[in-house]
């Protein structure tokens, strides 16, 4: 029997991954599929797990040819492919388990020629986090829509994250060029063809990064390698430059994103071609950028015009010098205003050639405008003590210098558009330019202050003014950064108003107020089951507990027991959850419940964590069950398997340590903390001295044994860390995971010790336990 969808999965060089890539297919809810594991002549084991896996499941059959590529093995698996549906799957990558599921069905309802979901990134060291790219055109659900109605589709540049119906595919017979980034030609002519498309905000595609990050110096800067880039866009411009008016936006968004990434991408490469390809690199670069439009190249960021005018200038000196600047940070922060000779109150960048006289340069590139002089701020570090909340964070104005005698700060708490001024304390901190500088701040508020917060659980923002020197800039306090910042802690100000902390829809750092919230108390652990206490509303009639698999959409409702006074148990058996074993996150194997009561009108409330500040674990049949809260202080229940989660972090003085400990599994593991090698997966471990006691284990290391010998500063971004340590578990068969940060825990840091002349500063980053250096 035919099915409905064929999955072309090409692979080559990629057994430490493809088990993985084929166990994520295989798990699909839609079942109805076949697998083409095209191998392209791969010289590892890949073809052996392959076929290992093909004589485990009927589903999957396994194509041989000589190595010619991505694109052309996809084309191969095409050619097999019998399905209705076509989809493709590199084979590092994981599908979620409804990804095909909700492609499809949507469109059988909606008869569109493809549809396309949202994208993660995911590592081992760094956890999953959202695709930067597919943000915006998958910011919502967008159905029966076209690229030209939503032209954000243009981003939407890689093929793997889509189904396609495949009488549209073959009706206008694509074919993948034989280069690299051969994706774009083949996915925007496809969005261009279609009649209508379908996208979807759910995740439906994880997309592997390597372990070092997206480093500067990967593979993308091989010469060759540019030079499909610059062939590729130059397809994609071919398109959408002959295709007539009605594509006058597209074609200026097209344009704008490949001055953006591409161009971008020439323009730092040369900072990382070998001399000997410098010319080339030139002559290459030339001609793309001749291609891309005037109109859209004087509206770049003023660094990629100084590069695109130093380019058209042949000068491949300061071509190399911008490069190294831009690629080593140097525009971290933005770089430190200069004042303009002879100019008062007039500033230039201080890029490199700014004082060099080379007319071939306009000095007018040079020049900083006044508008980059914004506010900046940050948001250190949030905290309840002596009373009241505590806040941290750091205030500037872009590129200027901040120091006592010629800057003020003034913040204020804004309630129904009411201002309330804050006492400030100001304090040295590291500002955006890594110097020490006046830019520290702290607020206090006290209960009273807070009380005054809406009791509609309208937020309460804070408005930031910033003198420095002649200029003066106000905005909203924001950018909250890692630990307490994103996962702030709430609090009871009075017996029934919890004000809880965190951003806004904005993306500003504000405060609401919840009155009588539906609330969770106390948790109490049974052999069988949690039974959760607390107490609802009185808006609330006869609630239900209603348990939320939101990447998925399935709900279980569950009885509570409510007592005259409003306080409710309800129990919550380990056993239906435990037997889910197909979790939604493919990379993590866990699968997360969010809660709410509901009541028989259809009234809906999240369920608060107001209980003690700790998890609640219990470990059945190798997985773990661990009821925790959100980053909005909400209660989440998650399941998966029995990876080691940190739960306190010490600094002890006495012995110079850092001791990291968390609740036990059923698996013995050895600890250590691990950095990664710049531009590699290579890496580097310290060991940690491990203890077993009281159903905890504990991880303990030096402090001096974080800070690398002879550590260089980084000569132009100070913000860089001189090492970033993950701290990982290794299991007795030589396996490693990075033991995961409960949220509890990262809504008790950052902490920061300084340790021989450097700052040592222990953060949670999507979902991991970092230390970085500085």
């Amino acid at each position: 029997m035919t099915p409905r969808l064929s999955v072309v999965v090409p692979f080559y060089n990629v057994g430490e991954y493809i088990g993985d890539c084929l166990e994520s297919i295989a798990r699909q809810t839609f079942a109805d599929f076949e697998a083409i594991l095209v191998d392209d002549g791969s010289p590892d084991d890949s073809a052996a797990i392959a076929k290992d896996f093909c004589g485990r499941d009927s589903r999957f059959r396994i194509v041989e040819q000589h190595n010619q590529g991505l694109g052309p093995a996809r084309n191969t698996g095409v050619r097999e492919a019998q399905g209705d549906y076509l989809t493709f799957v590199d084979s590092d990558d994981l599908v979620s388990r409804h990804g095909f599921e909700w492609l499809i069905r949507t469109l059988d309802e909606t008869g569109s020629c493809l549809a396309g979901g949202n994208a993660r990134r995911f590592n081992n060291s760094a956890g999953v986090r959202p695709s930067w790219i597919h943000r915006l055109p998958f910011a919502k659900d967008r159905i029966a829509t076209h690229v030209v109605e939503t032209p954000d589709l243009i981003l939407d540049r890689m093929i793997w994250n889509k189904v396609y119906r495949r009488s549209f595919w073959d009706e206008h017979g694509y074919e993948f060029p034989a280069i690299r980034y051969e994706d774009y030609p083949v996915t925007l002519q496809a969005h261009l063809d279609a009649v209508t498309v379908d996208a979807i905000a759910a995740p439906v595609y994880y997309w592997r990064e390597r372990e070092s990050g997206e480093s500067i110096t990967q593979q993308k800067f091989q010469f060759g390698n540019l030079a499909d880039r610059v062939t590729s866009a130059g397809l994609v411009l071919d398109l959408i430059d002959n295709g007539g008016p009605g594509l006058g936006e597209i074609r200026r968004r097209v344009h704008s994103h490949f001055t953006q990434i591409d161009m971008l991408t020439l323009m730092m490469a040369f900072g990382a071609v070998p001399e000997s390809e410098e010319q080339e690199l030139v002559l290459l670069a030339s001609g793309f950028l001749e291609r891309l439009d005037r109109s859209v190249l004087v509206r770049a960021h003023g660094y990629d015009r100084l590069q695109h005018a130093a380019l058209r200038a042949g000068d491949v000196d300061l071509l190399r010098r911008l490069a190294h600047f831009r690629n080593e940070g140097g525009l971290r922060g933005g770089a430190r205003a200069l004042s303009k000779p002879g100019r008062r109150r007039q500033f230039e960048h201080n890029y490199p050639g700014v004082h060099e006289a080379n007319t071939a340069i306009p000095r007018s590139l040079y020049q900083l405008p006044t508008r980059e002089l914004t506010l900046a701020t940050t948001v250190q570090d949030v905290a309840w003590r002596d009373g009241g909340l505590a806040i941290k964070g750091t205030a500037e104005i872009r590129h200027l210098a901040t120091d006592a005698a010629s800057s003020a700060l003034r913040i204020a708490l804004v309630v129904d558009g009411a201002e309330t001024q804050l006492a400030v304390r100001r304090y040295e901190a590291t500002d955006s330019h890594g110097d020490m500088a006046m830019v520290g701040f702290e607020v206090h508020l006290d209960k009273p202050l807070l009380a005054r917060l809406s009791a509609t659980g309208a937020p309460g923002h804070f408005a930031v003014r910033m003198r420095a020197g002649k200029a003066r800039r106000e905005g909203k306090l924001r950018g909250q950064k890692a630990g307490s910042p994103g996962w702030p802690p709430g609090s009871w100000i009075c017996a029934n108003s919890w004000v809880q902390p965190g951003p806004g829809a904005d993306g500003a750092f504000v405060l609401r107020r919840m009155v009588d919230p539906c609330r969770l108390t106390s948790v109490e652990q049974f052999e069988d089951a949690l039974v959760l206490r607390g107490r609802v509303p009185a808006a609330l009639d006869n609630p239900q507990l209603q348990l939320t698999r939101p990447l998925s959409g399935q709900d279980q409702v569950l009885s509570v027991e409510l007592s005259s006074d409003r306080r409710f148990s309800v129990r919550i058996p380990y056993a239906p959850i435990i037997a889910e074993t197909n979790p939604d996150d493919p990379f993590t194997q866990r699968t997360t419940w969010a809660f709410r009561m509901v009541g028989s009108d259809g009234t809906e409330k999240l369920l608060l964590w107001t209980a003690e500040d700790q998890a609640v674990n219990h470990l059945e049949q190798g997985r773990l069950v661990s009821l925790t809260r959100s980053t909005g202080g909400y209660v989440n229940l998650h399941e998966g398997p029995a990876r080691l989660v940190a739960e306190r972090a010490l600094l002890v003085a006495e012995s110079n340590e850092l001791r990291i400990s968390g609740p036990l599994t059923d698996v013995t593991h050895s600890f250590s903390w691990r950095r990664y090698i710049d531009d590699s997966d290579d890496h580097l471990d310290v060991a940690c001295r491990s203890a077993l006691s009281d159903g905890h284990w504990m991880a303990s290391v030096k402090l001096p044994a974080l800070v690398p010998e002879n550590p260089v500063a980084h000569a132009v971004d100070p913000l860089a860390s001189l090492a970033d340590w993950v701290l990982f578990a290794v299991a007795a068969d030589g396996s490693a995971q990075a033991v995961q940060c409960e949220p509890f825990l990262a809504s008790r840091l950052p902490l920061v010790v300084e340790q021989n002349g450097h700052l040592l500063g222990v953060r949670p980053h999507a979902g991991t336990l970092h230390v970085e250096v500085r």
